[in-house]
């Protein structure tokens, strides 16, 4: 179906645009605005409310508005998922039955699928739920550098990787750094690692599991340079992460000793891509390093709990087991 099809659809009397990704989701709300724009004046045809405050009834009773000149009316509410069972279901009974002359936005940072307002609303149609799920990491560069297309550069592989890095995987802001890219770089050239490193400055944490996997990698320096970049990360919860792994580990090695490495997704109960490195990382202990890994995990714990620095009593640990000493 082309985005012209798309276009030209019959309006429905409600969408919930649903998904954390912050500028997808105002990307939705805005080319739906602009639609209803050109059918009349949206000044005297709008309203807005937020899901916190609103409430149902005040919605509904916009909903059932009459549009003044003009055939249509729009009701926006932002944050709906944050909207009170009470107020919810108030929307559930009118979308039993919704008014021909409005359409009501929902716009959503995750509405579960199974509550009865997301039901109310996929019932009117498969184009009712739009979903602004957030790409997967590693498709951010590649998203990054069609983004910066749209405001007037480009960026190299490298730069929108490093872009990313620097920033995170927030949408909003990476097209804000962008915009700012943008009027600073000056003549034709892509934009390149080196002026991102001039230019952006670090705003995004790295992910508890991306330090997990440094530390099954027996990875030090990125261990200790992802350590620098996790403020909010305690060490209670790291060690217990990192010794998970470590148990994950040693149900690794041993189906690999018994001539099944492949089962490990299978005995660990997780699905195939979350343990596909399970077997090289496994690999690089032998059984009696990550057994005294585990022991060792348990004191360190112990100390962690006991008046001992919990950050230093944690990368001491951690470089014990990473370097094996």
């Amino acid at each position: 179906m082309t985005a012209q099809t798309k276009q030209e659809a019959p309006l429905l009397p409600v969408y919930l645009v649903s998904g954390e990704d912050a500028l997808k989701r105002d990307a939705v709300a805005k080319r739906l605005r602009a639609r209803l724009s050109k059918m009349g004046d949206l000044s005297f045809n709008a309203d807005e409310f937020n899901g916190e405050t609103a409430l149902g009834a005040d919605i509904v009773a916009a909903c059932n508005t009459v549009p003044f000149a003009s055939p249509v009316r729009l009701v926006e509410v932002r944050g709906a998922d944050k909207l009170k069972k009470a107020d919810a279901e108030a929307l559930v009974a009118y979308l039993s039955s919704p008014n021909e002359t409005t359409v009501l936005a929902l716009v959503a940072e995750k509405l579960a699928k199974n509550t009865r307002l997301y039901k109310a609303v996929a019932a009117h149609g498969k184009t009712a739920v739009i979903d602004c799920t957030p790409p997967k990491r590693y498709e951010l560069p590649r998203m990054v550098r069609s983004m910066a297309v749209g405001h007037g550069v480009t960026l190299t592989e490298g730069a929108a990787a490093k872009l990313v890095d620097l920033v995170g995987e927030d949408t909003v802001h990476l097209d804000s750094e962008l915009k700012k890219i943008a009027l600073a770089h000056r003549g034709t050239d892509a934009v390149n690692e080196h002026e991102i490193v001039a230019m952006v400055s670090r705003t995004a944490e790295v992910k508890p599991w991306e330090f997990v996997d440094a530390f099954a990698a027996r990875d030090a320096r990125k261990c200790l340079l992802y350590l620098g970049r996790m403020d909010s990360v305690s060490p209670h919860a790291l060690i217990a992460m990192c010794t998970s792994r470590l148990r994950e580990l040693v149900c690794a090695r041993s189906l690999a000793e018994r001539g099944n490495p492949r089962g490990v997704a299978a005995a660990l109960k997780m699905p195939d891509w979350r343990c596909k490195n399970h077997a090289a990382w496994a690999r690089g202990f032998t059984a009696a390093e990550l057994r005294g890994a585990i022991v060792s995990a348990r004191d360190a714990e112990r100390a962690m709990k006991s008046g001992a620095d919990p950050r230093a009593t944690f990368v001491d640990w951690m470089l014990a087991v990473v370097v094996g000493r």
